[in-house]
């Protein structure tokens, strides 16, 4: 009798604390990018490799892991010569670093919220730089979840162009922000 009231305790417990990991469809998942300077923008996209997200019993959103792909860096709103010109040097040490950093990885460390609006807190890794960052994720009951990250590259010693580092840019300065719209789908 004692034993079978303790098993029925730890069934009970671990019914409380069930959590599901949820695989990312990286094919259907998207990444878009934005950079701005004092005469225009770039926009493009960045593959996500893989990425995971966790939820409690109650589909309340708890962590997640993901993993972009530097190397497929890509710029949408040119074409041609200076398309390609543009995403080498993003590639470039100058920049990102593909060719010893291939991937970016972000580790959701703290969850805030409920319901499908969230305040996400976790560590952004690129190129090899480790640095917290904040930001609303909205998930939807139709497994897609949506965020939008502000990026200061300084951080990450991409300073190529930045004005608070290089004195004289005038027009040719790049804001140290950029941003990540993601739209995952699980």
């Amino acid at each position: 009798m004692k034993i079978t009231f303790i098993l029925a305790i730890a069934f009970a417990a671990s019914t409380f604390n069930v959590s599901t990991k949820k695989n990312v469809d990286v094919v259907n998942s998207e990444i878009t990018w934005k950079g701005r300077k004092i005469t225009g923008e770039h926009e493009g996209t960045i593959k996500l490799q893989e990425g995971t997200l966790h939820f409690d019993g109650k589909k309340q959103l708890t962590g997640g892991t993901f993993i972009m792909n530097m190397s497929s860096l890509n710029v949408t709103d040119l074409e041609g010569e200076m398309k390609g010109k543009l995403e080498g040097h993003l590639k470039s040490d100058d920049f990102f670093g593909t060719d010893n950093h291939a991937t970016s990885k972000f580790v959701i460390t703290k969850v805030q919220g409920k319901n499908g609006k969230y305040k996400v807190t976790g560590d952004l890794t690129i190129k090899g730089i480790t640095f917290p960052n904040t930001f609303d994720m909205t998930v939807k009951e139709n497994n897609t979840a949506t965020a939008n990250l502000k990026v200061d590259r300084t951080k990450y010693e991409i300073k190529y162009g930045s004005a608070s580092f290089f004195d004289g840019l005038k027009d040719k300065a790049i804001y140290d922000e950029f941003e990540l719209n993601v739209t995952l789908k699980f």
